[in-house]
Parts: structure tokens; C-alpha cells; sequence
């Protein structure tokens, strides 16, 4: 199924955001942060989605947290957060969470290696979450910033190696690192949730399908093998809805 997510909708009501998205798309990834935060809003969320017939996933937040902090209250804080989202995720039937995983010190060089071990014990507990609630959770490969940690096939498959967790591909992240191939061929048995959207091989632009320069065909040809969702990453809801025929007639 095609669906969307925008960050920027989670400044205003969920409420404001349901009709309009459910007037193009039957999926919505929900970006759990400010006004769009899932956590003790489940009841709430789960009425206005099903209202209007969406299904829905969560992306866990991301703002101020750091689930790979090398200070130890700040990673407990981070990984508390995630696994609050977690937990509310499957209460409102979420088909999948993904969960970013992790930050390298933005103020210190060379600590990417000491960070992936710190993200690899926050691996472990979400791994148990996923047990003990039921929901898919995705790691998602990051785009091409020194900071981030996951983005190449090697370093998140590190990080993930140990657990059942699943993987978050995006598409675009995976395209400013020239680790596309290397994404699909490492996690093929993995992947359970894909983000989608375009961008000029540099950095992260999160375009609208088509107007930058990934062959989405042949990616596509790639992926034949997945039936799980493919979650539209917009600047916008009216770039969502630009993007999605462009998608489907590649998918046909």
C-alpha cells in the first residue's frame, strides 16, 4: 500500500490533518512528536483514523532525543521516550514503528564506533519491546551527515546484529550515500517498512518523485519481492499527492 507521512503536520491537530490526507491516501505514518504525538492520545488517534477509513504506522521521535547518547541518563531518557511510543503505537493498531538509531557527538571527532556500541544496548530493548507488543519495529538507515549513525549497510546492520528487528529502507537516505544496492542486498529478509521520496544524490531534499535524480524503476525492480508499505516522505501533502500517481504507475 502507498502511503505518507509529512513532519511538518505534527504543528497542528491531528485533527486537521486526517480528512485530508485519507482524501488521497488509506495509509498515513503518523510522526509521533508535538501535536501528533501518539503517547496517551491512543483512543483519540485511533477514532479519527478509523473515522475515515486510514490505516496507520508511527514514526518514534526523534527531536532532543539520542538513543546512542554517551551520557547515560540522556540515552535512558531517549530510549524511555521510544519505547513510551512504542507502546502506545500498538495500542492504536500501528502496522509498523520505525525508529531512527542514533546520533554520533556532534562536538567530538571520531566517536562514531563508541556510539554504535551504545545504540547496539538500545537495540536490545527495543528488540524486547517488539516481543512483548507485537508491533514491527524498523531501523531506518540515515542520510549521508557525519553525525548520523546507520548509514551505510555495514555499520546498521552492526547495530541491529543480535535482534529480530526489522529495517526502515529509505529510499532517498540511502541514495545520498551511494548504499542503495548494498541497502536492499544487506536487509532483503528484513526490511518491513520503506520510505520513499527524491533527491539530487547530495543531500537529503525530501522531493517529490521524479524531480530529482534516482532511477526509482530500477529500485523498484530491486524491492519486487516486498509487499509492505511504501510510505511517501513529503515536504507537503500537495508534493504527497504529486508523487503518488508518478509512484503507482511504477509499481503497475
Amino acid at each position: 500500500m502507498i502511503g505518507m507521512s509529512c513532519t511538518h503536520f505534527s504543528n497542528s491537530p491531528v485533527a486537521e490533518w486526517v480528512g485530508p490526507v485519507s482524501e488521497t491516501f488509506r495509509h498515513w505514518e503518523i510522526f509521533s512528536e508535538i501535536d501528533h504525538s501518539v503517547v496517551g492520545r491512543e483512543a483519540e488517534i485511533s477514532e479519527l483514523v478509523s473515522s475515515v477509513g486510514l490505516s496507520c504506522s508511527v514514526h518514534a521521535p526523534i527531536c532532543d532525543l539520542n538513543v546512542a547518547s554517551f551520557s547515560d541518563r540522556l540515552m535512558e531518557a531517549s530510549v524511555a521516550e521510544t519505547c513510551a511510543a512504542i507502546a502506545s503505537s500498538a495500542e492504536i493498531g500501528a502496522k509498523t514503528v520505525t525508529v531512527h538509531p542514533g546520533l554520533a557527538s556532534m562536538a567530538v571527532n571520531g566517536t562514531a564506533e563508541r556510539a554504535a556500541d551504545r545504540a547496539k544496548r538500545s537495540m536490545r530493548v527495543f528488540d524486547k519491546m517488539q516481543g512483548e507488543y507485537g508491533v514491527p519495529i524498523a531501523i531506518e538507515n540515515m542520510p549521508n551527515v557525519p553525525i548520523f549513525l546507520g548509514i551505510t549497510a555495514e555499520t546498521l546492520a552492526d547495530i541491529v546484529d543480535g535482534t529480530d528487528l526489522g529495517i526502515c529502507f529509505d529510499i532517498g537516505h540511502a541514495n545520498t550515500s551511494g548504499q542503495i544496492g548494498d541497502m536492499v542486498d544487506t536487509f532483503r529478509d528484513r526490511i518491513v517498512n520503506v520510505h520513499i521520496h527524491d533527491n539530487n544524490g547530495q543531500r537529503d531534499e525530501h522531493l517529490t518523485i521524479g524531480d530529482g535524480i534516482i532511477d526509482f524503476r530500477d529500485v523498484l525492480a530491486q524491492l519486487s519481492w516486498y509487499r509492505g508499505n511504501y510510505i511517501i516522505e513529503a515536504k507537503s501533502l500537495e508534493s504527497a499527492r504529486a508523487s503518488q500517481p508518478r509512484l503507482e504507475k511504477m509499481l503497475s
